[in-house]
């Protein structure tokens, strides 16, 4: 892309880390440039975000083994290992499904693969922002602050998704 002010051109960023990044303030263009991205690494997508929600939940199941000893770390981690990298995904696509047929109902058409896309990489868009909240969580406990990282998180996923759906859908 030109940049008028410079006259110089701007790459789309490479690494996911920088896409991740971007992603907070030109979702469309990264989620646009990403729309080639395969099956698989959809699911990669997928997968090291809902290994990022799990690493983030750490911290919060730490503080509440040592408030309440009857349920250890452990336990709670694994029902935490089991709810976000096994059920998790299988909700992931089924709610980038239901919003491809819902898109069926608008003038805009999205492909089931690009309302994956837009989904996983929401999800791991927002990854960092989720860590954020895991250690505020681990921390600090439930109070403003948490509610106030909590709501970034949401909004911000929220946009992402938004502004995803809004890049890949195009008109019937």
């Amino acid at each position: 892309m030109a940049d008028p002010e410079r006259g110089s051109i701007r790459r789309a960023p490479e690494g996911i880390v920088p896409r991740v990044l971007q992603s907070w303030w030109a979702p469309r263009r990264v989620v646009r440039g990403l729309s080639a991205m395969p099956e698989g690494s959809k699911l990669a997508v997928l997968m090291a975000a809902m290994l990022v929600f799990l690493i983030a939940q750490a911290p919060a199941h730490a503080r509440l083994a040592q408030l309440d000893p009857s349920v250890p770390f452990q336990a709670r981690m694994g029902g935490a290992l089991l709810a976000v990298m096994f059920m998790m995904p299988i909700l992931a696509y089924a709610v980038a499904s239901l919003v491809t047929i819902l898109s069926r109902l608008t003038p805009w058409h999205l492909r089931q693969e690009d309302s994956r896309l837009a989904l996983f990489w929401a999800l791991l868009a927002v990854a960092p922002a989720m860590l954020l909240a895991g250690l505020v969580e681990g921390m600090v406990g439930q109070g403003p602050a948490l509610a106030v990282v909590q709501a970034i998180c949401g909004i911000g996923f929220l946009v992402i998704w938004g502004a995803g759906i809004a890049a890949l859908a195009r008109r019937k």
